[in-house]
């Protein structure tokens, strides 16, 4: 193979190899749909956003125990001022005694260190961590939720899917009496109108299939949207797995009712921390006029360190009650929780006995079938033989179409109540 021969084989062979992956069909399963909208979805973000907010919070409140510096000035001029001379009268030796200025300034700065709390640090950061957790859950709850959008749209599709393959099987069936019509009205022993209804009905067939296909594009569409995700029009849908449902699952909704009850816990123990004492100890430091050597009445620097106690029972008034408000929230989340596992076995009964009924459809659909299929392949002997008309042929020809259409429309409702249970018990 000289050089020319070679770049033209090497040409070729890139030209339909990316030919090839341009014709190639996407296949997507209803799992990897879960995944990507999941990923796809703003609340997402949020769910990142919270939990960094969570984490600022907690360090805003470790750092209660750090030391904390204040800084305070302030210049007054006050009416009177103690005078020592006229407190004391003149001293015998003569010496004049001082008074104190009306204009006073001072500057102070200060540096506390708690040492005890009774603990409303701590439980301020049970609290955190407990609304952080609650905030979570409520956004997987609400991404959870997409789940059952995704079932609606992929078993729409799904739906199409089968009713344009049956629309070729039928379209196919037409076809081959419409060459047989053409062939027996060449040879004098078939009317026009006969090859002209089979045609009219090919036709009917065709407009249908456009509609299914331009249903299947919108469906298409919206589910890209969902996953964020670009879909061509000949993507492949995998056929979910028909799988066994459990009364045992994990509904995300069960877990936001226990963490709303921890907040209220946490709020409990803040109680307690409200009316408990306080502890610290402190450094001041100042300059200013006067110092605390008052009688010197001069600029001058000072400073003061101790121990400050604080306790305030004022709490104590308003605890009873807010302890019931705690218990009546309790109680009002449970009965929320009770409430809603009842829908869900409601629900949950409802599709199961959609299950029932859709199944015992199907068999009834494989006998019709059955019956529809001999009672057409009797039509086209008797159309061959000019027993019957081609509309009659029509009849029973669409007669087996619907009873197909009718099977595969039952078993995907079969599977869609499956997974509409599965998404019901949490069990997605």
């Amino acid at each position: 193979m000289n050089r020319t021969a070679f770049f033209r084989w090497l040409l070729l062979t890139t030209l339909l190899t990316w030919a090839q992956r341009g014709l190639a069909q996407e296949k997507i399963s209803l799992p990897g749909c879960y995944d990507w909208a999941k990923a796809n979805y703003p609340v997402i973000k949020k769910l990142d956003l919270v939990a960094k907010t969570g984490a600022f919070d907690l360090e805003n409140a470790n750092k209660k125990f750090l030391p904390q510096v204040m800084f305070s000035g302030q210049a007054t001029y006050q009416s009177q001022t103690l005078s020592f001379a006229d407190a004391l009268g003149s001293l015998p030796i003569g010496t004049a005694l001082p008074t104190l200025s009306k204009d006073q300034y001072k500057i102070q700065g200060e540096v506390s260190q708690l040492l005890y709390d009774g603990g409303a640090n701590q439980s301020q950061k049970e609290l955190i961590k407990a609304n952080t957790a609650l905030q979570s859950q409520q956004l997987e709850t609400s991404l959870y939720a997409i789940k059952n959008r995704i079932n609606t749209i992929y078993f729409s599709i799904l739906l199409l899917d089968a009713q344009l393959q049956q629309n070729l099987t039928n379209k196919a069936s037409i076809e081959t009496q419409v060459k047989k019509a053409e062939a027996a009205l060449a040879n004098g022993t078939a009317f026009r109108s006969s090859v002209d209804e089979l045609k009219a009905e090919l036709i009917n067939i065709e407009k249908a299939t456009a509609e299914y296909q331009g249903n299947r594009i919108a469906y298409l569409q919206m589910l890209s949207i969902f996953i964020g995700k670009a879909l061509p029009e000949n993507t492949e849908l995998l056929f979910p797995l028909s799988q066994p449902t459990s009364n045992v699952g994990s509904r995300p909704e069960l877990k936001v009712y226990d963490l709303q009850k921890n907040i209220y816990a946490a709020q409990e123990k803040q109680l307690k921390a409200d009316y408990l004492p306080q502890a610290s100890v402190f450094f001041q430091g100042a300059y200013g006029r006067p110092t605390l050597n008052i009688i010197e009445n001069k600029f001058g620097p000072w400073y003061i360190a101790g121990f400050r106690f604080n306790w305030s029972l004022n709490a104590l008034y308003t605890q009873s009650n807010k302890r019931k408000i705690l218990d009546m929230n309790r109680k009002s989340v449970e009965v929320d929780r009770e409430t809603f596992l009842l829908n869900l076995h409601i629900d949950s009964t409802q599709q199961q006995e959609q299950a029932k009924k859709y199944a015992a459809l199907i068999k009834k659909d494989v006998e019709e079938i059955g019956l529809r299929e001999s009672v057409k392949l009797s039509a086209e002997a008797q159309l061959e033989n000019g027993v019957i008309t081609t509309h009659e042929f029509i009849q029973k020809l669409n007669a087996e179409h619907l009873a197909r259409q009718t099977k595969v429309f039952h078993e995907i409702q079969l599977l869609q109540a499956i997974y509409n249970q599965q998404f019901i018990t949490g069990n997605q």
